[in-house]
């Protein structure tokens, strides 16, 4: 298994990132590893809504079926995964005196087949780096829209 977790701290509220992040479909804005999201019912928010992410990463291309597990407006978007790599996230909001700390954390289970604990060591990196690297565009887009 796979633990990552990155974190970035975005000035300003909640509230503010939560209203970018609850659109799902615009994740592909600021998610480099994320090509297209496409929904399966009319669902789009809110516990139970199920999409399909085609997810790119180098010359890997898996298609997740993933699964809104948790959604605290303002606080918290869980998600669990189904493909290739199954596993679950969470992107926290967590205010602070400066702005909002943005914490995405992910457990991700290679099959053997995937090359298993091995696979998940050297992903982690990869998708850690990543993954920072999508934080850090949100924090862009945010900025943007406080500017």
């Amino acid at each position: 298994m796979a633990h990552i977790r990155v974190h970035v701290r975005i000035a300003t509220t909640p509230a503010e990132i939560w209203d970018e992040l609850r659109h799902i479909e615009r994740h592909v804005n600021w998610m480099m590893d994320a090509h297209s999201i496409s929904f399966e019912t009319e669902q789009r928010e809110g516990v139970g809504t199920t999409f399909i992410c085609v997810t790119k990463v180098g010359p890997f291309v898996t298609h997740d079926r993933m699964t809104v597990t948790a959604w605290s407006e303002n606080e918290v978007m869980g998600i669990k995964h189904r493909g290739i790599i199954t596993g679950s996230g969470t992107i926290s909001l967590r205010p602070t005196k400066e702005g909002t700390d943005v914490v995405w954390e992910e457990n991700l289970h290679f099959p053997w087949w995937a090359m298993g604990e091995l696979g998940a060591r050297v992903a982690g990196p990869v998708l850690h780096a990543i993954w920072q690297g999508n934080l850090t565009r949100l924090r862009a887009i945010m900025d943007e829209h406080s500017s």
